[in-house]
């Protein structure tokens, strides 16, 4: 599956008309989930049922397409099934659904639009969209339109967006580089590899703080308190403001995608610290730098160049790669200010991240499994096993 998105032309009415529609599945996201907390043994198919019955109940719920209706539900229930899945594993804090409430996309499936051009799209539900124009360098007419699964319309600060989610496989045959690494992610170098090459962190976030603090400044003298609606100067410097914070996320994403792509590239397999990113972040002496440097991004990017040109990735525990020494595997307490690793038993001395990734390159080899040609017990190096070992060949 693969995501194109386009930017829309879009005119005051259809934006009116989008708003409109991002409401209404809000709306009915919204009813599944309290349907969902003051019902019993509710799953969903139940939550599917309650589209109809809110469409016959509410006219501008009608408006939306049934499918984009039954879109919201699965929303919902996705969030309420990952709620279930945390309470099973242990995960806390396990994630209570919660209600939207400034909701930026509606979600179609196959009904509800159609192509008119590689560049042009309408929207046939009972909000008025229209056609839109679409702008971007990608080729819609390469796909087949039945491989569109799923159209979304997203609003952003900078204007509307469509994305189209093509169920196409993306694997691409590359050459193999015969090599392996492994990556440890931190806060003064973006990721420090075990052969001993760094990256520096490009910190966003704090280089554009200062203008940050300004647009923000200015979106704060333009309020009224108590006063309903806000001036257009509000609305306009609230914009201003939240481009500035979209222009530096679209940077750490475009960062983290170009490293991420040159480590598959450069590499066969690639070993990384398995972070719980959501738990780091509470720590409010760090929480805006580990923020800035966007792993959980990186991750996700390292992930899906793996899978699409067949590299191994492989996610190991981060506890004590940074204490243990990579020579001789003895364990060294020290400090996060202490940024050399130094060994007393033997003597090695490296970056301290550089060492974090040597034995996190060490981790992720042994975690890859072998396949063996040889029965068990029968015949070559395991001949001396003992008989009453087991092994069903699936």
């Amino acid at each position: 599956m693969i995501v194109l998105e386009f930017k829309a032309r879009v005119k005051p009415a259809q934006a009116t008309a989008i708003d409109d529609a991002i409401r209404t599945a809000q709306f009915v996201r919204n009813k599944a989930l309290r349907y969902w907390m003051d019902s019993q043994d509710v799953g969903k198919y139940d939550l599917s049922k309650l589209c109809k019955a809110l469409a016959e109940e509410f006219p501008f719920a009608k408006k939306l397409n049934s499918m984009a209706r039954q879109a919201s539900a699965e929303r919902a229930w996705s969030s309420i099934s990952r709620f279930y899945d945390n309470c099973k594993k242990g995960i806390k804090p396990v994630g209570f659904p919660r209600f939207k409430k400034h909701s930026r996309s509606v979600e179609y499936k196959t009904s509800g639009w159609k192509l008119l051009g590689p560049k042009r799209i309408t929207f046939t539900d009972g909000f008025g969209i229209g056609e839109l124009r679409l702008l971007g360098t990608y080729d819609l007419a390469r796909y087949d339109e039945s491989l569109i699964k799923r159209v979304r319309l997203v609003r952003r600060a900078d204007g509307y967006y469509v994305q189209f989610c093509i169920q196409v496989d993306v694997q691409v045959q590359s050459e193999p580089s015969q090599k392996a690494v492994g990556i440890d992610l931190g806060l003064r170098y973006f990721i420090a590899a075990s052969d001993g090459s760094v990256v520096e962190a490009p910190q966003f976030y704090r280089k554009s703080e200062r203008r940050l603090n300004k647009a923000n400044r200015e979106k704060s003298r333009k309020y009224r308190k108590g006063a309903k609606p806000q001036s257009r100067n509000y609305h306009r410097a609230r914009n201003r403001y939240a481009r500035k914070h979209l222009r530096v996320s679209r940077q750490r994403n475009e960062w983290a995608k170009s490293i991420a792509y040159c480590v598959i590239q450069s590499n066969d397999l690639v070993a990384y610290e398995d972070l719980n990113v959501k738990g780091l972040v509470r720590n409010r002496h760090l929480a805006k730098s580990i923020s800035d440097a966007g792993w959980s991004i990186f991750r996700c990017w390292l992930e899906y160049f793996g899978r699409k040109y067949g590299k191994v990735t492989i996610a190991v525990p981060p506890q004590y790669t940074s204490q243990d020494c990579s020579s001789c595997g003895q364990r060294v307490k020290k400090a996060l200010s202490v940024r050399t690793h130094h060994c007393p038993h033997c003597g090695y001395e490296a970056d301290r991240d550089v060492n974090a990734a040597i034995n996190i390159l060490r981790l992720g080899l042994t975690t890859v499994g072998h396949t063996g040609s040889y029965t068990l017990g029968e015949s070559g190096p395991l001949a001396g096993l003992e008989k009453s070992c087991s092994v069903k060949s699936g």
